[in-house]
């Protein structure tokens, strides 16, 4: 079917726009965005996934405020439109691409309006392919890009206003083949735990942004790496890395981190970006190992709802809350700075010291 965004010379395949170029269940497009004030509080996190080939769209706004985390999410049918970008209460625009999005949300218990201003260019991660046996589970790019926000934020009686030189963030933009809603049917049953590890650290200097991720097998073998170092300026020249490392002192009890260091390396020496988790936002606030609202779950026609919880009371212990990203202070040589580390650390993984599928540091 012709829409809108036939308009557009953006095409890919003879295909309308709408057709994407698999039938596979699981593709997905993406946006998420975070945010938070240069003294780490509050945070906050947007997502919205676009699944054409099940005909869903879904969003979520999630905010940690004097300890509490507020999720506002929202689903729809998409119908045949992938540029209306509004589901219930949250809306995201497009101002002018790779320089500004604006995010609103209206909600009684939170509304926002806020820009995210780019403070650097987008940078594209290498492409995410993963393989289960002969299958492939993950095809996708991604790009990350760092900037500012301006606007406010009005949630549990409080207002939070945002400068572009207060509040700092990041943002992605992924596209592709991830496993999306219900599991697929399972085949022959494997004889091997479950495991994925992953970490994602990009950091906000008043002069640099830093990047860093990684995926690793059990055995510390990696399927993905990526680093990079760029001025805070838009046309600044990426610096790439030859080769990136991690260090993370593991929470007693938990999979998640006390202390954790990353290792940019160029020609040029080597850049050890240092953080302090500060506290924990849940990922399942915007739809990540939701059980009900999660990503490409269908909850109705047009539907909208509000939960809260108190982060000091969340058993981590949880595969529910396994997936987080932790609010940060971040120091590089003499730099002090703000970001976050997103883990998911579920299975074996030797250097980590971890043998079943939820064990936890001792």
């Amino acid at each position: 079917m012709i829409t809108r965004g036939d308009d557009f010379p953006i095409h890919q395949t003879p295909e309308p726009v709408q057709q994407v170029f698999t039938s596979d269940r699981n593709f997905y497009d993406r946006f998420f965005f975070n945010g938070y004030w240069r003294d780490g509080a509050p945070y906050f996190a947007v997502a919205m996934g676009i699944y054409p080939n099940i005909n869903i769209i879904d969003a979520a706004f999630s905010i940690v405020a004097d300890g509490v985390q507020h999720c506002v999410r929202g689903s729809r049918v998409l119908g045949t439109d992938r540029m209306e970008t509004q589901v219930g209460p949250i809306s995201i625009e497009i101002v002018r691409p790779m320089e500004a999005i604006r995010i609103r949300v209206d909600h009684p218990e939170v509304r926002a309006d806020l820009t995210f201003e780019a403070r650097a260019g987008a940078i594209e991660e290498p492409r995410f392919t993963h393989r289960n046996g002969p299958r492939i589970i993950m095809d996708l790019t991604r790009f990350t890009q760092h900037g500012g926000y301006s606007g406010k934020i009005n949630v549990a009686g409080r207002t939070y206003d945002a400068t572009p030189a207060t509040a700092w963030g990041s943002r992605d933009r992924s596209w592709g083949v991830r496993g999306i809603g219900p599991q697929d049917p399972a085949g022959v049953p494997g004889v091997a735990l479950p495991q994925f590890f992953w970490l994602w650290g990009p950091t906000n200097f008043e002069d640099i942004c830093t990047h860093f991720d990684v995926n690793e097998n059990a055995d510390g073998s990696r399927w993905h790496e990526f680093g990079a170092i760029t001025d805070a300026k838009r046309g600044a020249a990426l610096k790439v890395a030859d080769a990136v490392d991690w260090k993370i002192d593991y929470k007693p009890g938990t999979r998640h981190a006390r202390k954790a260091e990353y290792l940019v390396k160029l020609g040029s020496g080597e850049h050890r970006v240092e953080l302090t988790p500060l506290y924990n936002f849940y990922m399942n606030g915007i739809g990540y190992f939701h059980p009900k609202w999660g990503h490409g779950m269908y909850v109705g026609e047009n539907a909208s709802t509000y939960d809260s919880f108190k982060t000091a009371e969340v058993n981590e212990k949880d595969i529910l809350n396994q997936h987080i990203q932790a609010v940060c202070k971040a120091k590089l040589g003499a730099r002090e700075g703000v970001g976050i580390l997103e883990m998911i650390v579920l299975g074996p993984h030797q250097k980590s010291g971890f043998k079943d599928f939820l064990d936890v540091h001792p």
